[in-house]
Parts: C-alpha cells; structure tokens; sequence
C-alpha cells in the first residue's frame, strides 16, 4: 500500500503520532553484542533464548542486509512479520524484507534444518505472496557469503 503524504499526515494525526513519518534513526543497526562477549559467550551459543534476540547468524545477516540497505533493499525487520498457517499455528521469518521496487521478501536464516521449521515455510509459501528465501552461511574457507535457497 502507497500513501500521499497528506494521507500519511491523517494517519499520523489520527494515531496520535507527532514528527515525519521516516523519522526513526536507522543510521545503525539495533544490535550489538555485548562488549565482554566471553562473559556473555554461552548466551549467544545456545542461539535465540527469548523471542527478539538474534543469534549470531541472525546477527551476522542483519549486518549485511544494513551493508546493502539503500542500493538494493530499501527497508528490512527482525521478526518484524508473524504468518497465521492454521489456527493456534504461525510462522515468524527472520526477516521481512522491502526491495527498492516495493516487494517484500521474507528471509530465514538457518544453520541448520528442523523438519518443523522446514515444513512451516513450505507452507507459508504456498499461502502467501511474498517471495520467501532461506540463507546458509558458507564457512569462510569456502569463500563466505550464503547459499540461498527459495521456496
């Protein structure tokens, strides 16, 4: 959906919400990790503990989509997007993705592949839209980077 700015300004009006629409500071990412990591090593090993952290993975490619954000995506969240599949059954993707032409993506990052999680964005594909990409990262003696996979 594409707003004029006047209908963005009723909105802003309507929700109570003050200043330009675009005012949020994305000039950096939102995660860090902690400055003692050694301390804080098996709290990351683990992988995601509450829902909102990233691993390391995920962590690593929220790095590059903010290395990319303004060539070739124009916006990206970190489970920004929960998918209802059936009742009492939804999918969160790591990513919901916005190119620079306006289409969203959704980008999972794994790994490594529980049957669960496979069969779910299986699923979502077929009930939704948007284009969704799963990424491996490639270990760096092979060159780094990620092996991409789309349902």
């Amino acid at each position: 959906m594409r707003w004029s700015e006047k209908q963005l300004a009723v909105h802003l009006e309507r929700t109570g919400t003050r200043g330009q629409g675009n005012a949020a500071d994305t000039s950096a990412p939102p995660f860090h990790l902690p400055p003692d990591q050694s301390a804080n090593a098996a709290r990351f090993a683990l992988g995601r503990l509450k829902t909102g952290e990233m691993n390391k993975t995920e962590a690593a490619y929220d790095a590059h989509l903010w290395s990319i954000r303004g060539t070739v995506i124009a916006w990206h969240k970190f489970e920004g997007v929960k998918l209802r599949l059936a009742d009492n059954t939804f999918y969160t993707p790591d990513f919901a993705v916005m190119l620079m032409s306006g289409e969203l993506e959704m980008h999972e990052t794994k790994g490594h592949w529980q049957d669960d999680a496979k069969v779910k964005i299986k699923v979502a594909a077929s009930l939704y839209p948007f284009r969704f990409i799963a990424l491996k990262p490639l270990a760096k003696k092979n060159g780094g980077g990620w092996a991409v996979e789309e349902f």
